[in-house]
């Protein structure tokens, strides 16, 4: 009896430890990026103040830079009429095609960030993919689209 515990003790300890994370995906999304457009399918325009940062029409034109073997990055926001925005990232891309974010203070360690954000990962090519949060407004599931493009 107790060596049929050991070993289902062994087995849940091994699945529990399977990777989570899709190494597919996150190479990727290696490199260079921008968003080329931020959209709200169905939806009428709204005002979103994406990862607490700015509108998230402010997002268009940003650029971010993904490191898939650390799962670092960096972030910037530079469009005119907009909040000025830096920031280094970390980000990992699950099985399920969940895209974690955390923006990082200057010197600041990704395990002392309590923030983070949880967005799913579509239409991934070569050269772009796309980013998608979803907001609750009026009592409605409503889509943001974060569209990227590789930069060379």
């Amino acid at each position: 009896m107790k060596k049929i515990l050991l070993l289902m003790l062994t087995i849940v300890g091994l699945v529990a430890c399977k990777s989570t994370i899709d190494n597919k995906s996150q190479v990727g999304i290696k490199g260079n990026w921008i968003i080329t457009n931020v959209s709200y399918p169905g939806s009428e325009v709204i005002n979103i103040h994406s990862f607490d940062i700015a509108d998230s029409k402010c997002f268009e034109g940003s650029t971010w830079k993904f490191i898939s073997n650390n799962n670092k990055g960096h972030m910037s926001l530079t469009k005119t009429g907009c909040v000025n925005f830096s920031s280094d990232i970390v980000w990992s891309i699950n099985k399920d095609g969940k895209f974690g974010l955390k923006f990082l203070n200057s010197g600041e360690k990704a395990k002392n960030t309590q923030q983070g954000y949880f967005l799913r990962v579509a239409n991934q090519s070569e050269d772009s993919f796309q980013l998608i949060d979803n907001f609750n407004i009026g009592g409605k599931p409503t889509d943001i689209i974060y569209q990227f493009k590789k930069v060379n």
